[in-house]
């Protein structure tokens, strides 16, 4: 069961991440800035192909790795359409380490530690998959790429 953490879109309409319930989820800290980029384009591409099936991809700015994400959130927003078509959920911008983390990055990092059981978030573009029920499955690095990710995505959709 997913828990009870408020969360804020871009746009500042207020949401729950209980709101999610019942999809499986792949969460991820994005930067406009960062080499890995470009894994926007197949963020987008997975979730068009994956959202009827129950996919959610949830998008998570920040500026914590090289400023690599300055931007206020109307630049955000406008960078993520005009760039890359995006069209899966995209929040205010957050930490994701340090005395500031976010509650969801808190339950995030708890659930699946990093290597060596860290739990520090190392870059941009970490992800975290979550099954339909709530359970934090596996955490990826930044360049793990979305097709290393699609079969295990594919196979929680499936069951």
């Amino acid at each position: 069961m997913l828990p009870n953490i408020p969360l804020n879109r871009l746009n500042g309409s207020s949401e729950n991440l209980q709101d999610y319930s019942n999809k499986v989820l792949l969460i991820v800290n994005v930067a406009s800035a960062c080499g890995f980029t470009p894994q926007y384009k197949d963020l987008q591409a997975l979730y068009a192909e994956k959202k009827t099936l129950g996919l959610e991809i949830m998008g998570f700015p920040c500026n914590q790795f090289g400023s690599q994400e300055p931007g206020s959130a109307e630049e955000i927003a406008e960078f993520c359409s005009s760039k890359f078509h995006v069209t899966f959920p995209m929040f205010e911008k957050i930490d994701v380490n340090g005395p500031q983390t976010h509650p969801l990055y808190n339950h995030l990092k708890q659930s699946a530690p990093g290597l060596l059981g860290t739990e520090g978030i190392k870059w941009n573009f970490t992800k975290f998959l979550l099954s339909r029920d709530g359970t934090v499955i596996k955490r990826y690095g930044s360049a793990d790429s979305i097709q290393k990710i699609k079969t295990e995505i594919e196979g929680l959709l499936n069951s």
